[in-house]
């Protein structure tokens, strides 16, 4: 069975091709690396050509609102017009939990026109939402820290981490369309500010973290709900601090 994993040389994509390829399947990592670019259709037809299912994980190279809505918008009616014309029957998309919660962050609003489009084209889909991944906790510390010092909301935050997805994509990716959207999150829920400090405690790191419900996450201000996951989602085996070990050894 051939399936394409656009965005299949990054991080989440990567793993996926990995997983697949260990299952016996014909996997094609397609990217604009590998010839094969969504915004351009360059490689795109081709990489269609006897795909049954197609799994996109593609992240957008900009943040920027008006950038990251263009760029989820023109490669998702690519993709999914390339897909139609091929016969695929069964398109797969990473996404976020907590995306139309938080309509002040530009990439979410993003998210949701992306998930949209894939609503409305016809072809049977799966939506993973998956919560924010372990891997990107530097960052989130990294953007709150003004002079030596790091604001956060205290609201609870279900990170992942990326073993965990690449994981919940490979199963969804080998089951039938959902035509609808699953979510996974991490094993646990810990206020956000005091995953950072564990996080920093972990790296030797000094600066001081701040509790502030004001503090605002990427734009947008959060509570308990936002960046967690509803009821009954399909939870990682990965702990936090465990990976933070794992980290460490490396």
């Amino acid at each position: 069975m051939k399936i394409v994993v656009i965005g299949g040389t990054g991080l989440i994509g990567s793993k996926l091709v990995k997983n697949l390829r260990e299952r016996g399947h014909d996997v094609l990592a397609a990217a604009p690396n590998t010839g094969v670019n969504t915004i351009t259709r360059e490689g795109l037809a081709g990489a269609m050509d006897g795909a049954e299912i197609v799994v996109d994980v593609a992240n957008a190279p900009v943040w920027e609102d008006k950038a990251v809505l263009e760029f989820f918008e023109t490669s998702g009616r690519n993709l999914l017009a390339a897909e139609a014309a091929a016969g695929v029957r069964h398109h797969i998309t990473l996404s976020i939990v907590g995306s139309e919660r938080l309509p002040d962050n530009g990439y979410f609003r993003a998210k949701i026109a992306q998930e949209n489009l894939i609503k409305a084209s016809g072809i049977p889909y799966t939506i993973l939402r998956a919560t924010q991944f372990f891997e990107f906790v530097d960052g989130i510390a990294q953007s709150a820290t003004v002079d030596g010092e790091i604001r956060l909301s205290p609201a609870l935050f279900q990170p992942i981490a990326s073993d965990d997805v690449a994981a919940a994509l490979t199963d969804v990716a080998l089951a039938p369309p959902v035509n609808g959207t699953v979510e996974v999150a991490g094993p646990e829920a810990v206020p956000l500010d005091e995953l950072v400090r564990r996080f920093l405690k972990a790296k030797c790191d000094t600066r001081k973290v701040v509790p502030d419900v004001h503090a605002r996450y990427f734009g947008a201000v959060l509570d308990d709900q936002s960046l967690t996951p509803g009821e009954k989602p399909r939870l990682g085996r990965i702990r936090f601090d465990d990976w933070l070990g794992q980290q460490a050894a490396h």
